[in-house]
């Protein structure tokens, strides 16, 4: 989630104080992911550091409002026309803990995956009960919450799939030959060398 951006693009829309811009990113993403007010505030702080937005003066009620320049339009504009590319180099705590597991001696990650999906399966369910979503509405704040609904049952199903998926490999890998004990070799200090092009 790109909370840079996001308040950027509402500063695009017109100038807001802290408080305000929380409030206006809740009503965009449906308060799936609140942001606290701190963090409103160090994320403000920087974009003025790096030049996407500038401090005004404060109100008669003390709200300091913050003010997009034009390089913040550019950036707003630059993160809107490019797609996410979601980077093979993610950490998913999950998927380290379950391939760690997988290479350690003793340990069980059969059981482990199977423990892990009747967890997942229940928060899934959870999550189709309680978000009952209507992409059909013609609620602007009900439209937003809904696709952020949506994209994280979608996102809990195919943890779903991939538990199934990593199940069956495990069952066809005995668990003593996966497991790896501690190698022998002194790893090299520093960075690892790297070829030169010809």
């Amino acid at each position: 989630m790109s909370v840079r951006q996001s308040l950027l693009a509402i500063l695009d829309q017109g100038a807001c104080y802290g408080y305000q811009l929380r409030a206006e990113f809740d009503r965009r993403t449906g308060s799936t992911w609140p942001l606290n007010v701190g963090q409103i505030y160090n994320t403000l702080d920087r974009l003025e550091r790096d030049g996407l937005v500038r401090r005004g003066e404060a109100d008669e009620l003390g709200h300091v409002y913050w003010h997009i320049t034009e390089p913040g339009r550019v950036e707003v504009r630059t993160w809107l026309d490019e797609p996410v590319a979601r980077t093979a180099g993610t950490r998913d705590a999950l998927a380290i803990k379950l391939a760690v597991a997988a290479t350690l001696p003793g340990v069980d990650a059969a059981d482990l995956v199977r423990r892990q999906r009747e967890v997942s399966a229940r928060i899934l369910e959870e999550l189709r009960a309680s978000h009952l979503l209507d992409a059909a509405t013609d609620d602007a704040e009900d439209f937003a919450r809904s696709l952020v609904q949506e994209a994280v049952v979608f996102q809990a199903e195919a943890e779903v799939r991939w538990l199934d998926h990593l199940a069956g490999l495990l069952a066809q890998h005995p668990t003593p030959a996966m497991g790896l004990s501690l190698s022998t070799q002194t790893p090299k200090r520093g960075r690892p060398v790297t070829a030169s092009v010809a």
